[in-house]
């Protein structure tokens, strides 16, 4: 090309590549809760920041502050346990969606054939100890 590398034509390129998501999105009352929470808890930080500097100030609104600051962190607490709690009761009623992947079902096919070889080989080394062996007497 010319200089610095540019060539004449200007070559199309998407400024970004849409990849599919690597998580399933959370499910819409999860989402909302969780919303919910990082909102009171960033509110929360923000009052504490006040109440700090109107604290070094010496302002009248320092002690409003420190106390709304922690009747704000019980709120965040609360949205923080809601979270879970949602995630649990959502999980529970609508059940992880777990389809195993034929590749799993093959790989435990193949593990209970192995398990099951197993057994009737312990089984016949069982049955061949009883006998007494190829020739041998039971009691030498």
């Amino acid at each position: 090309g010319g200089p610095g590398g540019f060539s004449g034509k200007a070559s199309y390129r998407p400024l970004w590549v849409e990849e599919p998501a690597r998580r399933r999105r959370l499910p819409d009352p999860v989402r909302t809760a969780a919303v919910r929470a990082v909102l009171l808890i960033s509110v929360t930080l923000i009052q504490a920041m006040v109440a700090f500097l109107c604290t070094l100030a010496e302002s009248w609104l320092a002690f409003p502050m420190v106390i709304s600051g922690v009747v704000s962190t019980i709120l965040a607490t609360w949205g923080v346990l809601d979270v879970w709690v949602t995630r649990q009761v959502w999980n529970q009623r609508n059940g992880v969606v777990s389809a195993p992947s034929s590749t799993a079902r093959a790989l435990r096919r193949e593990r209970r054939r192995a398990r099951r070889q197993q057994r009737a080989a312990q089984r016949a080394q069982a049955r061949i100890r009883r006998r007494g062996g190829a020739g041998q007497l039971s009691h030498p």
